[in-house]
């Protein structure tokens, strides 16, 4: 049976894809086959937009604060399909949403996409690990290439116009200090949040 939702940290997640243009060398995806709780979180095939909510349905939503779209894929992968299921989320009550993105999804789609995610998605957390584009190459092992760092601060900027709420991160065991705060000074020029991310907690 495929895991299509799991919850951890009072937030139910949702895993859409297992599909994702990065080959990060600190992913878990190495090393391990889920997260929390969870079950394994690869999947045989990719479930429906219908199998999605059906899933969304098992849970009380009242006892979470948020669903977030995150799973063992990029979830933006599934762009059209991820905002179905957000307005359905939406829908259910005000409960909120967030995606956990790489943020190359403009680079995905050949086109600006952040405009989409205006009164569905609450949150974004656009994972950053870097501070200039040749470390990001090393780190994250981006299909696009070098210019993929770019296209995620420009995604992230685009973010901070539609979404509430925008967070970027970077996994404290890739990360010195010195680069944690140059990456808060990037965010605080974006307009986003920096989060530092425990390595474990992933």
């Amino acid at each position: 049976m495929m895991t299509i939702t799991y919850t951890g940290k009072n937030s139910i997640y949702i895993n859409m894809t297992n599909r994702c243009p990065c080959d990060c060398v600190f992913c878990l995806r190495h090393n391990k086959d889920h997260v929390f709780e969870s079950d394994s979180l690869w999947l045989e095939r990719e479930p429906t937009v219908k199998e999605i909510c059906d899933s969304i349905d098992t849970w009380d939503l009242e006892k979470y604060d948020e669903i977030v779209f995150c799973g063992y894929g990029e979830p933006t992968e599934r762009l059209d399909d991820l905002l179905e299921v957000a307005t359905y989320v939406k829908s259910k009550g005000k409960i909120k949403t967030r995606i956990n993105t790489n943020g190359l999804t403009d680079l995905i789609y050949e086109d600006k996409v952040a405009h989409k995610l205006k009164g569905l998605i609450d949150t974004v957390s656009i994972s950053l690990n870097a501070t200039n584009k040749v470390d990001y190459l090393k780190l994250v092992r981006p299909k696009f290439g070098i210019d993929s760092y770019d296209a995620m601060l420009s995604f992230a900027k685009d973010c901070t116009k539609y979404v509430p709420e925008v967070i970027m991160t970077v996994v404290d065991v890739v990360t010195s200090k010195e680069e944690q705060e140059r990456s808060r000074e990037i965010c605080e020029s974006i307009g986003a949040t920096l989060r530092i991310r425990p390595y474990e907690e992933n």
